[in-house]
């Protein structure tokens, strides 16, 4: 499986609780370069998975549109996300070849830490609205290849 991570875009500051935090209007751009990018770049996913927290949804929904893809909130991917979960989770999509996950951090530096085989995620940054491309060869610890990660900014 080709495995997207997708941090969520930029978000306001100021909302009643952290789950209700608006993407800014910043993070709207962002999530729109980063659907551009995907689609100039022949990265569409079959299937985009994303958090139920409003940032990483507003951004799915952004880069969903521009790709024509399909969408599914799974709570799964919330924050505080745990990597082996994530993998038991992933499992049933097995059947798609490429799969985006919209989320969070530090869950995705964790998530591809473990998939990489690393003992902690000190050597991973993902930023806001950054694109981590990774090929599964199975739902273990160490059972992935890091194609790439670019970050917003040069997309």
């Amino acid at each position: 499986m080709d495995l997207f991570l997708l941090r969520h875009a930029d978000a306001n500051t100021e909302a009643a609780t952290d789950d209700e935090r608006p993407l800014s209007e910043k993070g709207i751009s962002q999530a729109k370069k980063v659907g551009r990018f995907c689609k100039e770049h022949n990265l569409k996913p079959e299937l985009i998975l994303t958090s139920p927290v409003l940032r990483a949804a507003a951004t799915a929904e952004i880069v969903a549109e521009i790709l024509k893809g399909d969408l599914m909130t799974e709570p799964w991917l919330a924050c505080g996300m745990q990597p082996e979960k994530a993998l038991e989770e992933l499992r049933g999509y097995e059947r798609f070849g490429r799969v985006m996950i919209v989320g969070h951090q530090p869950d995705f530096s964790l998530l591809a830490a473990h998939l990489l085989g690393l003992r902690d995620n000190e050597q991973i940054a993902i930023r806001k609205a950054s694109l981590t491309h990774l090929e599964l060869g199975a739902f273990l610890f160490g059972s992935a290849r890091l194609c790439f990660t670019v970050p917003c900014r040069l997309m």
